[in-house]
């Protein structure tokens, strides 16, 4: 049986800032994020199982990716933690709670390259990641593929 790709699209609105770098995107700013998650697999080939003819439930996958990163993501700041911005994050924090600090700059690229093994590691058996894209903005966009990047 042939091996197949599905995609979702995932969107959330979120904010961050690239500390120490040399150009506006320093200072918080938001987006408008489009997540596309792309698994394969062969589909069930049981015809007694609810699940016949697909390789994934959709909905399954929306459960998935939602929990692990939209619903924490969707209208956050988040920001890289350094010693310089440590104190000034905790007053933001006790007032905003969707604050989140990571120990890695919160660009498209390290955030596709950090969800990716979490994904993966939900997936049913016989399911793989093969694809992440996250759109920034209409025009920009990080492409994370399992071919390049083995889990």
């Amino acid at each position: 049986m042939a091996t197949i790709r599905l995609t979702r699209e995932f969107s959330f609105e979120m904010a961050h800032a690239l500390e120490g770098y040399d150009g506006l995107c320093r200072h918080i700013h938001g987006h408008s994020y489009k997540l596309f998650v792309t698994v394969s697999g062969t589909p069930c080939d049981n015809p007694d199982d609810p699940k016949y003819g697909m390789v994934m439930d959709f909905g399954e996958l929306k459960a998935i990716v939602n929990r692990l990163i939209v619903d924490p993501h969707d209208h956050a700041l988040v920001v890289r933690l350094t010693p310089e911005n440590a104190p000034l994050l905790e007053q933001v924090r006790d007032k905003w709670k969707r604050v989140y600090t990571v120990d890695y700059q919160p660009t498209c690229e390290q955030m596709i390259a950090r969800w990716a093994p979490q994904i993966a590691a939900e997936l049913p058996a016989g399911v793989r990641l093969a694809e992440l894209t996250l759109y920034e903005t209409a025009k920009s966009h990080a492409t994370w593929r399992a071919e390049d990047n083995p889990l």
